[in-house]
């Protein structure tokens, strides 16, 4: 957006930092669609693994429905009161999921293998020879 192709008379010279800042953040979001855009979806697809499948779709489509959001609050409509904050709830909602989901992935895993080693050989066995003295023989109790 150029000075010459804004006449600032138009509207109140304190939001043109804003206008500019949106019409910044528009183009950013159009590269990344014609980026999106350039390889198809199923081919995409192919390459991730189901939980990147998921949060690819998840991220697209609340993507869209922010965009529907602003596309809203741009006619007039306040957004709040539609049915497009239920279904971000709702997407929110399945992306915490998915977070859920790959947070335990991430998580470390136990080998029990060697816990039990370790456990094994940090623990004191006595000598063969202190058994016969210090253990009593099964079967008797000591009085």
């Amino acid at each position: 957006m150029s000075e010459d192709d804004i006449n600032t008379e138009e509207y109140p010279t304190e939001i043109h930092d804003y206008l500019a800042a949106f019409e910044k953040s528009l183009g950013s979001v159009d590269e990344m669609l014609k980026t999106m855009m350039s390889v198809s979806r199923s081919e995409l697809l192919q390459k991730l693994e189901p939980l990147e499948q998921a949060k690819m779709d998840l991220v697209s489509v609340y993507t869209l429905n922010s965009m529907f959001w602003v596309y809203l609050a741009t006619q007039g409509i306040n957004p709040k009161e539609h049915p497009v904050k239920q279904e971000l709830e709702r997407i929110r909602t399945y992306m915490n999921k998915v977070k859920e989901i790959a947070d335990k992935k991430k998580a470390s895993k136990l080998d029990k293998g060697a816990a039990s080693r370790f456990v094994r050989n940090a623990l004191w066995e006595p000598n063969a020879e202190n058994e016969h003295t210090s253990k009593t023989p099964k079967g008797k109790k000591r009085k």
